[in-house]
Parts: C-alpha cells; sequence; structure tokens
C-alpha cells in the first residue's frame, strides 16, 4: 500500500501526466535503449517508430496515478501484462533499469517541479507496481515449467495463404516431442533474427484447435503505410518462413480464454485478423462435440480477407447450433456456405441481451472493439460478461 507520505504527489501527478505524459515516456525509452542497447530485442521496435507504444506507456502510467487504490479496476489490465511480459521473457532484473531511466525522465522533463519528495513518491509508487508484476511472472513461469526466455524450437512443416495478405503457418516439435499444452484464445511469441543480424518478438495468436504436436498462426502481413512502417517480422515470416525451416517460439500464454466445457451461450466478435483467436475457440467447440449456443460473427473487406473461410463453412456442418455470420464491406460476387450481412456489423439484429447469460468475446482493431462494446452495452449486456484481446501495445488506460 502506497505510504501517506507519498500518496499525495501522486495524486498531484495526474494532471502533470496529462499534459506531459508523451515527453516523459518518449525521453524514457531514448535514455534507456542509449544506455542499454540490447534491450531492443525485448521491445517491438515498430511499435517505437510509430509511436504507439510511447503512448501506451504514457497512458499506463497516468491511469496507475488514477487508479492507485482501486486494485479492481487495475488487477484484469494487469494480468494481461503479466502474459505479454512473460511472453517476450521479462525478468526481475530488467526492473530496477525500467524504474531507473522512467524516474530519470520524470526529473529530466519536469525538471524544477520534480522535486525530490515527488521523486520520491514515484520510486515507491514504482516499486509496488513492479513487485506486483515481478511475483505474478515468476508465478506465470512455474505454472507453466518454462524459464523467462526459454524458447522451443519447432520445424515448419505447412504454410498455406489463407486470405488476402495472411500465411498460415504450421509448426511441429522436434522429432519425438509434443509441443506445451495451450487454451484456446492464447498466443505464442514468435523470435526472429533479421538480416541485419538483431532480433525481434512478436505475438501470434494460435489459430486451431490444440493439436498436440503441431502449432498453427495466421500471419497477416502489415504492408504499412504512409503514417505507419510496414511490419518487419511478418513480412520477414511471408518472406523467409517455408516447409522445412525453423522457427524459435514460446510458451503459449494469454488470458482471453473463455470456459469452453459450460453449457451458457458463448458469442464471438471479431475483425480482420482478430478472427484467430476465434478460430480456435470455433474449432475446439467442434472437437469437443459441444451442443452450447454459440454465435461467431466476423467484419471484414471482403470474402478473399476472411482467414481460413472454408473451415468456417465446415464449423456450421458440425455444429447444427452455430450462429455464424460475416459482416463485409463489399459484397460477394460469388455464393458461400456462410451467411453475408452488407455493411458495418449490427449487433442490435442478433438477440443479444442480460437474459440471454451469455459470455462475449471481442477481438479486432481497436475502434472495432471500443464500437462493439458500447454496443454491447447499449444492448444491456453487463460489462463483466464482455472480454476483449488487444493486438500491439497493452496499457492501463482500460481501467477505471
Amino acid at each position: 500500500m502506497l505510504s501517506t507520505a507519498a500518496r499525495p504527489y501522486i495524486e498531484a501527478s495526474v494532471p502533470v501526466l496529462q499534459a506531459h505524459g508523451l515527453a516523459i515516456t518518449t525521453t524514457f525509452y531514448k535514455n534507456m535503449f542509449n544506455a542499454h542497447p540490447e534491450l531492443k530485442n525485448l521491445f517491438n521496435m515498430g511499435n517505437q517508430a510509430n509511436g504507439s507504444q510511447q503512448q501506451s506507456l504514457a497512458a499506463a502510467v497516468f491511469a496507475y496515478a488514477a487508479n492507485i487504490d482501486n486494485a479492481q479496476a487495475l488487477q484484469p489490465v494487469i494480468d494481461r501484462i503479466v502474459h505479454k511480459h512473460a511472453a517476450v521473457g521479462i525478468k526481475p532484473a530488467h526492473y530496477p533499469i525500467v524504474g531507473r531511466h522512467l524516474l530519470g525522465a520524470i526529473a529530466e522533463v519536469l525538471g524544477e517541479a520534480a522535486t525530490p519528495p515527488l521523486i520520491a513518491a514515484w520510486d515507491e509508487a514504482y516499486w509496488l507496481l513492479a513487485g506486483e508484476f515481478i511475483a505474478a511472472e515468476a508465478r506465470l513461469y512455474q505454472s507453466t515449467g518454462y524459464a523467462a526466455d526459454q524458447w522451443i524450437e519447432t520445424r515448419i512443416v505447412e504454410t498455406a495463404t489463407v486470405a488476402e495478405g495472411v500465411l498460415s503457418i504450421v509448426l511441429a516439435a522436434a522429432e519425438g516431442e509434443t509441443l506445451p499444452a495451450f487454451k484456446a484464445g492464447q498466443y505464442i511469441s514468435v523470435a526472429v533474427t533479421l538480416p541485419d543480424g538483431s532480433r525481434q518478438i512478436r505475438q501470434y495468436s494460435l489459430s486451431d484447435a490444440e493439436q498436440k504436436t503441431t502449432y498453427r498462426i495466421s500471419v497477416k502481413r502489415e504492408a504499412g503505410g504512409t503514417q505507419t512502417p510496414q511490419g518487419t517480422v511478418s513480412n520477414w515470416l511471408h518472406q523467409y518462413a517455408n516447409v522445412g525451416g525453423q522457427l524459435l517460439v514460446s510458451h503459449p500464454y494469454g488470458e482471453f480464454t473463455p470456459d469452453l466445457n459450460t453449457s451458457e451461450p458463448l458469442v464471438l466478435i471479431s475483425a480482420g485478423v482478430g478472427i484467430t483467436p476465434m478460430l480456435a475457440m470455433l474449432k475446439t467447440l467442434v472437437q469437443r462435440q459441444s451442443t452450447r449456443g454459440v454465435w461467431f460473427l466476423h467484419a471484414g473487406r471482403s470474402l478473399q480477407y476472411v482467414p481460413h473461410l472454408e473451415e468456417l463453412g465446415a464449423s456450421q456442418q458440425s455444429l447444427p447450433q452455430l450462429n455464424l455470420a460475416l459482416y463485409l464491406e463489399d459484397q460477394p460476387v460469388v455464393e458461400t456456405a456462410v451467411s453475408v450481412h452488407n455493411g458495418r456489423m449490427r449487433l442490435a439484429e442478433w438477440p443479444f441481451n442480460a437474459a440471454l447469460n451469455a459470455q462475449y468475446y471481442l477481438c479486432g482493431p481497436l475502434p472495432f472493439m471500443i464500437e462493439q462494446w458500447q454496443a454491447l452495452l447499449a444492448l444491456g449486456i453487463p460489462a463483466q460478461q464482455i472480454h476483449r484481446e488487444v493486438f500491439g501495445p497493452e496499457s492501463l488506460n482500460q481501467a477505471g
């Protein structure tokens, strides 16, 4: 618990962080990477280049200060961050480095306003949060049986283009080995060495039901544009991930994992490549011959942009109670076994209400998830029954 001496300084920091948070986090990353260039191997340098990591950390620091006494608001997001830390191999030794440079950045940006009592208060608050992360990550590593930065060597046994710009990659364990079990909705990290010798790590959802000897990921090639750089690792995988090659992957992590053994209705809502964890959930239900009510709603540009379209149709044949629909910007010119709705997703067309007592899972671009979250709330769905998966930098800015 934060001390009574530190509390007023943290509370007073809230408006300051709103005004100067991005400058602080930008300074923090610049100084930390200058002092510890080896840490670039742990951080997504694409997110550094487009500024999203800096913005995410700024929001996290602000939200932590604003919710310092609201453990109920902070805990779910902390849990997500812990899984992502474990997926890249964060160790206790990293926390003093981060703390030193974060406090240094606060002092550098705020200047004379960063008084010794203010810095002391933030030092106390940082280590309270860091202590939670370190303990939770230790428990998670222990539960998996894998240490931080311990990687699994896999062989690429199959690749296929499964939608426009999406490559499916099937990975097998070493001869005679089995891969760690996973829950539908989890992801693995993939570590690649780039042509310049640097290493980068990215997370990809597992897109199939558990097969024991193989994992499948479905990777969208991020082409980039005028405002965003192209995806370094996704483009590398599209170019170099060939059958017979090898990839280093992490143990599966992530808490976006519905209980697939219950009888309560399940609603899976996705857009774009956000369909990947939903596919793992759907195919697991097929594998288990589930009889629960299921809605699978997906939004995309056109049929050619829907990954694993044929598997959706096959799932519909296996689960008679499955309500499956695509919302497409462009009307298909060919018939498809899957029901197609033109335009943006419209959840009000479905029988979603509090009486249904369903669990709702959202995955896709952040604006899409916000829109569907608000639509569900407008239909009377309790917030605690709505769950989301975030691609890209996670922060505490969803707390509260």
